[in-house]
């Protein structure tokens, strides 16, 4: 039950899994008919790497972030609820958040709408985290071990990642729509909910079960979206669009979905136990769950820091010899120390400042596994030669080295010489930095917006003010 005596229930719309894959304009109408009371939606993660917060950019490019953006800000013009969006520009870092922002307001001048905007950042500074870890209040997650000062120097940016309670504030500032620097999934979405009083158990449940649009149904897809009304014991969920179900096995289902733990989630603050959670068929595409609880725990907010202090170059070919074909792993493994040997002969490099992997799709190229014995000939082999090296100049010279070798290396000494089909002229292709997550770690902190500053942008006073 809710400690709020006034609650009887909130209803939120979430339109998409992730801002910018594609809304159905059609959708819109069916929530906004069923008059929800906030739009809230996240807007990335980790899952496509470290790049998206060491460079600062988004994923999605300005078009579908804005196309999907003019929908929902439509929407919530007529409305009159409010936007909450979390992880802004697919990484939550402040320069993903600010190019989120600069379109939003964009939009506002284009459509002459005057909302009160919240930016949450929840970026940090390599000072304020080693300070933190000199307190002792900062541990590992698996499978990286203890921080170190060299570690958060390496990062080019590090964020930690926010729970509801800094959306509580822009709420309470009376924002229209929140663009969130770095957020737990659930937290965005749950936020209002909780804000207005809604029992924690079923709100962060909703949360998580919407977390990525109407993938909990039977749409399968984060880009469709999902309806849920938070009630004194429970919550109702259902696709917007009613050609789709939720079922009972879409929706308790969910809580395998990138979880260490199908019973328990761990969020900031606390911990979602669903293990007596109890799910009804209301109707052929309703459902709805009760019993489930959650135990608020010491307050920690988990930190990504993202490097890029390594550069690569890569070489693609195509591979049709049959003698390849008929030892793909024998061909690999003579590659490798080829290629290695080469590079320590003909460069400066030295052992320990470079690295070379052939990865063989078709036949391997994903796992990296040898299959089991007896699997069929590949077709087709696609070998991407990987070298990495310390700097870009020393990885671009190893590929230029070991580029005869990778086109034309037979399976054995005394075979005839091959050629195998490279993908593109020149060969090599220099990738840059190879970004990477450096940290995966936890901050003990007094309170939940204790890490995160929040803006206010009113656009009818045309004036921006800081809270401090």
């Amino acid at each position: 039950m809710s400690n709020n005596s006034d609650f009887k229930s909130v209803k939120i719309y979430v339109p998409e899994g992730s801002l910018g894959v594609g809304i159905f304009p059609e959708e819109i109408g069916v929530a906004m008919a069923r008059k929800p009371d906030a739009i809230a939606l996240d807007a990335g993660s980790t899952d496509s790497g470290a790049a998206y917060l060491a460079k600062g950019v988004s994923k999605n490019n300005k078009r579908a972030v804005k196309t999907d953006l003019e929908l929902i800000m439509a929407a919530q013009a007529e409305a009159g609820i409010p936007i909450l969006i979390g992880t802004s520009g697919q990484a939550g870092g402040d320069l993903n958040l600010d190019w989120t922002r600069d379109i939003v307001l964009e939009i506002c001048r284009e459509k002459g709408y005057t909302p009160k905007i919240a930016l949450l950042y929840s970026e940090q500074s390599p000072k304020l985290i080693k300070q933190k870890l000199a307190e002792g209040k900062i541990s590992n997650l698996p499978p990286l071990g203890d921080m170190t000062e060299e570690m958060i120097d390496d990062c080019i940016h590090i964020v930690a990642l926010m729970g509801p309670e800094p959306y509580f504030d822009a709420l309470d500032a009376g924002a229209d729509i929140i663009l969130g620097g770095r957020s737990s999934d659930p937290a965005v979405i749950a936020a209002f909910a909780l804000w207005k009083g809604a029992p924690a158990g079923p709100s962060w449940h909703a949360g998580k079960v919407s977390e990525c649009g109407g993938q909990a149904t039977s749409a399968a897809t984060g880009q469709r979206g999902v309806f849920f009304e938070v009630h004194e014991d429970g919550f109702d969920i259902e696709p917007c669009d009613p050609a789709f179900k939720a079922t009972v096995n879409s929706i308790s289902g969910h809580l395998l979905y990138e979880n260490k733990n199908p019973w328990v989630l761990t969020e900031p603050g606390g911990e979602l136990d669903v293990t007596n959670s109890q799910y009804e068929q209301l109707t052929d595409t309703k459902v709805r769950v009760t019993g489930s609880v959650w135990h608020p725990k010491p307050y920690t907010m988990k930190l990504e820091g993202a490097s890029g202090k390594l550069f690569q170059t890569i070489i693609i070919v195509g591979i049709t010899d049959p003698n390849v074909l008929a030892e793909p792993q024998v061909f690999h493994d003579r590659m490798v120390d080829i290629l290695h040997m080469r590079a320590l002969s003909a460069t400066d490099a030295v052992d320990g400042e470079f690295h070379i992997s052939v990865r063989m799709y078709g036949w391997n190229g994903v796992s990296g596994v040898p299959p089991k014995e007896g699997t069929q000939t590949p077709r087709e082999i696609g070998a991407m030669c990987v070298i990495t090296a310390n700097t870009q100049e020393m990885a671009s010279e190893i590929a230029k080295a070991c580029n005869p070798y990778f086109f034309h290396m037979p399976i054995r000494d005394g075979m005839e010489m091959p050629s195998y089909g490279l993908a593109f002229s020149p060969a090599d292709i220099d990738r840059g930095p190879v970004y990477q997550f450096e940290l995966n770690h936890v901050v003990s902190v007094d309170n939940g917006t204790e890490l995160v500053r929040m803006k206010m942008i009113d656009t009818a006073e045309n004036k921006e003010n800081v809270d401090a």
